[in-house]
């Protein structure tokens, strides 16, 4: 196991530790009431939250601990985070006095492999330069989405099966009454079985046409126009190797979002694209120059 891996499994060890130390009386009952962080004294210097042993520890360390904990940011946060900051300085510094870990293997596995990771960030960062995005681009997407639109949406659910027989013993269940939400989550192998099957409102142009059913499956499409609201298709859906049982709950009339509303969405979509574009023609063209053997 390398040094970084071992400080990564005792880090919440270490952060609860030090919220304890932070904390005067019980974090469950002062939840409520933030502990104060006291202000850093002026001699330590601009950007320098605390100092051991004349070793500076920054306002910029704190921020990158608080968002690499992926906790919601407080001042029992903090003041925990600044503890454990300084406790693994004195960690270090305890270390460094024996001379004892600078040439072990994992240090300088760890080394290298901090090293890299900032190497290969930093030439993506310079070497990846994808298309901005325009505010035209963004707004043709949304038109061209609306104008897939039918006049109807539909609200539904599904229970996928791998073979004939198992959609007929799901379809024998609900005939005898069961719970289709239920159902889905006990047999289906869709990966919304969790939430019952539910599936999100959508709407395209009927008759239904491969390639404008907003990623439906044309035949998952073509069966849910032909049900009425709460109905449940009578045999299953045969699609891509697997069998599907659908249950229209909702039909209403297409209700399209305001353009302000969802360019947001729509823009992080394009640009996501415009990334990964970039970088697949980085990759192609490194891929192209050397010489790799698997």
């Amino acid at each position: 196991m390398s040094y970084a891996s071992t400080y990564r499994q005792l880090q919440p060890l270490l952060v609860a530790c030090c919220i304890a130390a932070a904390t005067p009386v019980a974090y469950a009952q002062t939840a409520a009431a933030p502990v104060s962080v006291a202000a850093p004294a002026a001699n330590l210097g601009p950007g320098v939250i605390a100092k051991v042993n004349n070793v500076a520890i920054t306002e910029a360390q704190l921020q990158r601990a608080v968002q690499q904990s992926g906790l919601p940011d407080s001042p029992n946060l903090r003041a925990a985070l600044k503890n454990q900051l300084i406790s693994r300085e004195l960690f270090r510094q305890d270390a460094e006095k024996t001379h004892a870990y600078d040439n072990r293997p994992e240090v300088k596995q760890a080394m290298q492999e901090a090293k890299d990771a900032a190497i290969t960030q930093l030439y993506l960062r310079d070497a990846i330069k994808p298309v901005p995005v325009t505010e035209q681009q963004v707004r043709t997407q949304f038109d061209n989405i609306v104008a897939s639109l039918g006049d109807k949406e539909y609200k539904s659910r599904q229970i996928q099966v791998a073979d004939a027989a198992a959609a007929a013993d799901v379809l024998a269940k609900l005939k005898a009454g069961a719970d289709f939400a239920q159902l889905a989550q006990q047999v289906s192998l869709a990966q919304n079985k969790a939430r019952g099957g539910d599936l999100d409102w959508v709407s395209f142009k009927t008759p239904a046409v491969e390639g404008h059913t907003q990623n439906l499956p044309l035949p998952i499409a073509q069966a849910l126009t032909a049900l009425p609201a709460g109905g449940v298709t009578l045999t299953p859906v045969n699609w891509n190797n697997a069998y599907f049982i659908l249950k229209l709950e909702q039909i209403r009339p297409t209700q399209v979002p305001k353009y302000e509303d969802v360019k947001a969405v729509l823009r992080q979509q394009q640009e996501a694209a415009a990334l990964e574009k970039a970088t697949l023609a980085v990759v192609g063209n490194l891929v192209k120059q050397a010489k790799i053997e698997q």
